[in-house]
């Protein structure tokens, strides 16, 4: 052959889509969609959009009102959609509607706390905010789909947006996959916003990125009594308080003391590790954090029983399995050594244990060529993993993933508080970037597999 296979690629893309591949081939797509996503129509709709969300938070498998204006923004675009899907979700498609099909997801579930940031769109429900910017994703979504819409007839294969219902705790990807509403997607991304990390930039990295989580609640019962005679009582309180001290020990021993250190402070203990370390010891960090302690309710009154509850979290499932086990038997041993009993519940039932978050290698590669493309390399980082979770991994468990953050911090306005705080408020300037990006690693995903697969049949064709 006169030219190498990819210029051979690049050739025929130019003939099909001279609107998106010019002469530097598919480096220019993504540009030209954040362009496109930055014009100033585009722009104020995506705020109008996302600044109704916000007003109206709703918890997870009850976001019918999000799901609602998710349809009727779908509607204004002529998008076909499936509802409902796990409850609340949407999915939706553009394209061939045949394969190949890549998937880009965004979750729509809201927080259970109060705003408490004065301004003009602040949460109208009491109690329930998006203080983990899932109202931008959705947006940033919807600006996808608007972006691709553009460019239906372009695509051969179906890009499938996910709009998917309590990610916060309620494993609402888990019930997406169980409705079959994945099936033959061969790749799937998602994002989620960073305060910490500079507008315009990106980070994630391949292998684990968020660790696997669960929950646990212990029921430690005792014999209640007055407090001025305590040797006639057995004291569950004392029973919980070395419970916890154990876990401490517990955690200390798990992790490699070579790249982690323990700290502990009233009922709170958790694991920060170094993350200069290979891989091996990264997935032996462990965290156990014991966020709940009730009991009793009399100064002069010793309980019957106290409740401690908490999370545990690794990132590998060997490492979470063997945690959960050692959790049992430090509860029930520690209670048992006070003359206590324990009733150990990991509500698995109603909040599932999230596997850890863990990034296919390809598509890391590929995800950097293409935001390097769109914010250039200094702008795109590998990043160290952390211990939060995400239920984006069940995904990732049945086909290839990629979960990235994209930053939102502007250094000349005031510091953004973390997610999950209550004074957490977007950089609504986020929008263009989080929709651009979806709809390139779409678009510039089915642009590059479709004409390779074709390109390599043909050639099998011609050998024959």
């Amino acid at each position: 052959m006169g030219c190498s296979r990819w210029v051979c690629i690049v050739f025929v893309l130019h003939l099909i889509y001279p609107g998106l591949v010019d002469s530097n081939g598919f480096s220019d797509i993504p540009k030209k969609l954040l362009d496109f996503a930055k014009k100033s129509e585009v722009f104020d709709w995506m705020v109008g959009v996302r600044r109704k969300i916000h007003e109206n938070p709703e918890l997870g498998y009850e976001e019918f009102e999000t799901s609602k204006l998710i349809r009727a923004e779908l509607d204004k675009m002529g998008v076909k959609y499936k509802h409902p899907v796990a409850v609340t979700g949407v999915i939706g498609f553009i394209g061939t509607g045949e394969p190949p099909f890549v998937a880009i997801r965004a979750d729509m579930d809201a927080l259970p706390m109060q705003e408490l940031v004065e301004w003009e769109h602040k949460s109208k429900i009491p109690g329930k905010m998006h203080g983990c910017g899932h109202d931008a994703h959705v947006t940033m979504l919807l600006g996808a789909a608007k972006i691709l819409q553009e460019h239906r007839e372009e695509l051969k294969g179906t890009v499938v947006l996910v709009f998917q219902p309590a990610e916060e705790g309620g494993g609402g990807a888990k019930k997406i996959l169980e409705e079959g509403a994945l099936e033959n997607v061969k790749a799937i991304f998602g994002l989620h916003v960073e305060p910490h990390l500079p507008i315009g930039k990106v980070a994630s990295r391949s292998g684990p990125v968020l660790a696997g989580s669960g929950f646990f609640e212990a029921t430690i019962s005792g014999k209640g009594g007055h407090a001025a005679i305590p040797q006639h009582s057995i004291d569950p309180i004392l029973a919980a308080s070395n419970v916890i001290v154990s876990l401490q020990h517990l955690v200390s021993r798990e992790a490699d003391p070579l790249d982690s250190q323990a700290y502990f402070s009233a009922a709170n203990l958790f694991i920060r590790f170094s993350l200069g370390f290979p891989e091996v010891r990264i997935l032996r960090a462990v965290v156990v954090t014991v966020a709940k302690f009730q009991g009793g309710g009399a100064f002069n009154v010793i309980p019957d029983s106290v409740t401690i509850g908490g999370t545990f979290r690794a990132f590998s499932k060997e490492s979470f399995m063997q945690l959960k086990q050692r959790i049992k038997e430090v509860i029930q041993g520690q209670a048992a050594v006070q003359r206590c009993s324990a009733a150990v519940d990991f509500l698995d039932k109603d909040k599932p244990f999230f596997p850890a978050t863990v990034n296919d290698k390809d598509l890391h590669d590929y995800f950097q060529i293409v935001a390097r493309d769109m914010l250039g390399t200094d702008n795109v980082k590998n990043m160290n993993p952390l211990m939060g979770s995400e239920d984006f991994s069940f995904y990732q468990e049945v086909l290839p993933g990629y979960f990235f953050f994209l930053g939102m911090q502007n250094e000349t306005l005031t510091k953004l508080e973390s997610v999950h705080s209550p004074y957490f408020k977007l950089n609504e300037d986020i929008l263009p970037y989080g929709a651009a990006l979806h709809a390139s690693l779409a678009l510039r995903y089915l642009l590059e597999y479709q004409p390779k697969v074709s390109l390599l049949e043909h050639n099998h064709h011609d050998e024959l």
